[in-house]
Formats: structure tokens, C-alpha cells, sequence
């Protein structure tokens, strides 16, 4: 299931556009969904695709009642690392491109796959369409991320995702060097009013808290900075639309970056270095790392530190 409270933006739209926007499909397939009860707006379930919704409601979508939006399978081609893994956890160190679960545009060949294929315990955990999943990762970015193993696990670590109990660390490369070396950008995040297919800071948009603190500060054209970023909330793309809000976008990013060079990369410079959290079954607290990607380390080692 996806949920979103219709931003300002979006208000005075109709539902068949807004749910287009959140599955990232086109207006006929949102219709689709629309038409087979897969949305329901304030709790009530809509079947009509014209109706207009105003700033603040409720839509949820299910995105398994898109057309053709059959079960994952397993598929052992699918290329990932793992960094822990017991009964009740596996923990995954995403390469770069790899789609986290299948969606619009991406119906297999994702994380989920290569997950059924190595562990098919997953497959009835959570939502079918992703079984497992309790936080995802862009494609463009590398490194940590947990999946639950059970249906217990998966209870808990939301429950951590959604208290902000579970620590999560990204290193990034981003253009200039900030004003202070430690801070907090404490900005809403929501759909841009003048893109609603992206992410902006905006007044009407959900609490979103990113603390950074600079790791290393580089003499190169454009004075590249390496920090060290770690999320409070977990808004979509938050990161990335934090950091490009105070004029400091990641090197590479191709929606956020504003048009800056990309340094040869062709993603956003946003690893997942570390993740914290409580155990769901000892209820220990246990930490994980995962060393900087290969593309991104032939970066930093071009640079030349200040």
C-alpha cells in the first residue's frame, strides 16, 4: 500500500491524475486501478476516477491492483551483497541500479527478486508485492538495508522506522563547502508545486530532519565536500532535497544537482554507510557498515583534500 495526504500542489486535481503520480504510471493504468477498488480516499474506497480531491486528504492506493502486477518471483541473476543474515534479519548491501521492488516500470529484476531466490521464507511477509521490505533505498544509491524475515521482525522494525529509534548514516559528496562544518536542516518535505513529480521544501510538506557534519573538504574546482548525513525522518529523497535546498547539492544527482558537473557519475554520490538498530529478536542493539562503493571511492581519490 502507498498513502499520501494531497499536497497544495495537487489540490483541485483529479484522483486519476494524483494516483498516476504516486504509482509513477500513466492516467489510463491509474484509471485501472481506480475502476478494480484499489483506492480509497479519507478511508472511503473510490471507484471514480474524475473525482476531484482537495489539499490535506488521504489517498491509498494498492499498487497490486495494477494491470499486469503479478507476484514477484525469484530470480537467482539478481546480484546483491549481504552483510548479516539470521532468522529474523537480513541485512543487504545494495549495489548501484538496483531497483528495490517491483513497481511501474520495473515489473522484475528488482532486490525483491534476488531476495526470493536466495531466501523464499520471504515470500508472504508483509505486502506480496514486496514481501520483507520495511525501507527502501533509491536506485541510484548504494548500501545498507534491512529486510525482515518474519512477520514479528517486520512489525518491529517499522515500529523503529516510524519512532525513528533505528540510526541511519549516508555519506555524500555534495558541491561547496557548508557554512558551519555541523549542522541540522530542519525543512518540510512535499511534492514541488511546480513539478508535482518531484520533491521540494515546502510549508505544507511533512516534518523532515537531516543532521550533517563535515567529514573532509576538498580544494578541486567547485570545492566539493564530503559529509557525513544522518536522517531523523525518512522522507522520499530527503537527503537529497535537504542538502540541494542550502545550495549544497550531491555530485551526479541528475533531478537535484542543479545542472552542476557530475564528476564522471552517473548517480547521485549518496552511499548508506551505517544502520543501527534493535534487534527484533534479542533485542539487542546492533550496528552494521558497509565501505564506500567502488565508483564513488575512485571520486574521492581523485580529489584533493583541503
Amino acid at each position: 500500500m502507498i498513502e499520501e495526504e494531497v499536497p497544495a500542489a495537487l489540490s483541485g486535481e483529479r484522483l486519476d491524475r494524483i494516483v498516476a503520480l504516486m504509482l509513477d504510471v500513466s492516467r489510463s493504468a491509474a484509471q485501472s486501478v481506480v475502476a478494480l477498488g484499489g483506492v480509497s480516499v479519507d478511508g472511503h474506497l473510490e471507484m471514480v476516477g474524475r473525482l476531484r480531491l482537495e489539499e490535506g486528504q488521504l489517498v491509498i492506493v494498492d499498487e497490486s491492483r495494477l494491470p499486469g502486477a503479478d507476484l514477484p518471483t525469484a530470480d537467482p541473476g539478481v546480484e546483491f551483497g549481504v552483510v548479516h543474515a539470521d532468522d529474523w534479519i537480513i541485512v543487504v548491501d545494495k549495489p548501484a541500479g538496483l531497483v528495490v521492488h517491483p513497481g511501474a516500470g520495473n515489473p522484475d529484476g528488482t532486490l525483491v527478486n534476488g531476495l526470493l531466490a536466495a531466501y523464499p521464507d520471504l515470500e508472504g511477509i508483509g505486502d506480496p508485492v514486496r514481501p520483507g521490505i520495511v525501507h527502501r533505498l533509491d536506485a541510484g544509491s548504494t548500501g545498507l538495508l534491512v529486510v525482515a524475515r518474519s512477520e514479528a521482525a517486520r512489525e518491529a522494525l517499522i515500529e523503529q522506522f516510524v519512532d525513528h529509534s533505528a540510526g541511519r548514516t549516508y555519506v555524500a559528496l555534495v558541491w561547496g563547502l557548508p557554512e558551519a562544518p555541523h549542522g541540522v536542516i530542519d525543512a518540510p518535505i512535499g511534492r514541488s508545486q511546480r513539478d508535482p513529480m518531484r520533491m521540494a521544501v515546502v510549508a505544507d510538506g511533512r516534518d523532515a530532519r537531516t543532521e550533517y557534519e563535515v567529514l573532509q573538504a576538498y580544494e578541486d574546482r567547485g570545492h566539493p565536500t564530503l559529509l557525513e548525513c544522518r536522517l531523523e525522518t525518512g522522507r522520499t529523497h530527503q537527503i537529497r532535497v535537504h542538502l540541494s535546498s542550502i545550495g549544497h547539492p550531491l555530485i551526479g544527482d541528475p533531478w537535484y544537482g542543479q545542472r552542476r558537473p557530475t564528476l564522471g557519475l552517473d548517480r547521485p554520490f549518496l552511499h548508506a554507510s551505517r544502520l543501527e538498530l534493535t534487534h527484533p529478536g534479542s533485542g539487542d542493539r546492533v550496528s552494521f557498515e558497509s565501505p564506500i562503493a567502488t565508483d564513488l571511492r575512485g571520486v574521492l581519490d581523485s580529489l584533493t583534500p583541503a
